[in-house]
């Protein structure tokens, strides 16, 4: 590790906290240094079926948080997630910290605002987070230095969180026998997913990455954790010199099979809003079925 930048020859402690019903990983990033951590990617449970939001999935993070006594700084959206729903207004309530995302959420809050017809008072600035990162951004987790890295494709405000040795990935790849996450959805684009994912195989080869989602290829054992070499030399959809346009064909043909999310309608509406359930005039939390729109 010494020939890595300095910010990279360190190594926060990773806990994961894998959510089954939308096969999720949320992690706490700790600070080894100081009493200093981060969430990444947090679930709020949904049953959408009968209209019920609990806290099950949140609370666990919450409790390791505070069994240890640690400081959160701050909760991190690798992107607007389209299949479950984020924590982090809840998380923030009950710990504090920043709420931070890319800065390209613009673009989806635009895009999603006229699906949902959500109208003037839904505010379209980013202002529902409170940091808006862009590509080459840093900040800190106690003694942590981390650094951001544009990662869009999946969608426009994916992003890339590198805190040490470990790179926080979100949807822009999968395990190695997963490959790559699909890139139909408004505002998503193949060729911009191969070139992020090709951004991440220029990291270091030792370089931990931590995936946002497993689904368990084959039947095996929930994974979330692999390396950049392991990707660049296995990785089933980019791995072993995949061209780009290989990859657009392959991609652009897979993601027309795809069924759309289970949660997709709930999670964009609460995620652009940073982990808020819109409100109807009375001030009661509902969400929309746009019919036909997506």
């Amino acid at each position: 590790m010494t020939d890595l930048p300095a910010h990279m020859q360190q190594t926060p402690e990773v806990e994961a906290f894998f959510d089954l019903a939308t096969n999720t990983i949320s992690y706490v990033v700790r600070d080894p240094d100081s009493t200093a951590c981060a969430v990444i990617d947090s679930v709020m449970d949904i049953d959408y079926a009968a209209g019920r939001i609990t806290y099950e999935h949140a609370d666990r993070m919450i409790a390791w948080i505070e069994e240890r006594g640690l400081t959160l700084d701050w909760i991190i959206e690798t992107h607007v997630h389209a299949d479950h729903l984020s924590a982090a207004p809840y998380i923030q309530q009950k710990l504090g910290g920043r709420i931070g995302i890319g800065a390209q959420i613009l673009v989806v809050q635009e895009t999603f605002g006229k699906v949902f017809n959500e109208g003037t008072e839904f505010q379209r600035d980013g202002s529902q987070f409170d940091r808006l990162f862009e590509d080459g951004d840093s900040y800190r987790i106690g003694t942590l230095e981390a650094h951001t890295i544009g990662t869009p494709g999946h969608t426009p405000a994916c992003m890339t969180h590198v805190i040490g040795d470990a790179a926080f990935v979100g949807d822009t790849l999968f395990m190695p026998d997963g490959g790559s996450a699909r890139a139909d959805f408004p505002g998503g684009d193949a060729g911009t997913l191969y070139d992020s994912i090709q951004k991440l195989l220029q990291l270091p080869d030792e370089m931990r990455l931590f995936m946002c989602h497993d689904y368990a290829p084959g039947g095996r054992e929930i994974r979330w954790e692999t390396t950049v070499a392991e990707q660049r030399a296995h990785n089933i959809h980019v791995g072993g010199g995949k061209t780009r346009e290989e990859f657009i064909a392959f991609r652009t043909a897979r993601d027309a099979s795809l069924d759309m999310p289970r949660l997709i309608i709930p999670s964009l509406q609460v995620n652009m809003r940073a982990g808020e359930v819109p409100r109807d005039d009375g001030g009661v939390p509902v969400l929309k079925v746009p019919v036909n729109r997506l």
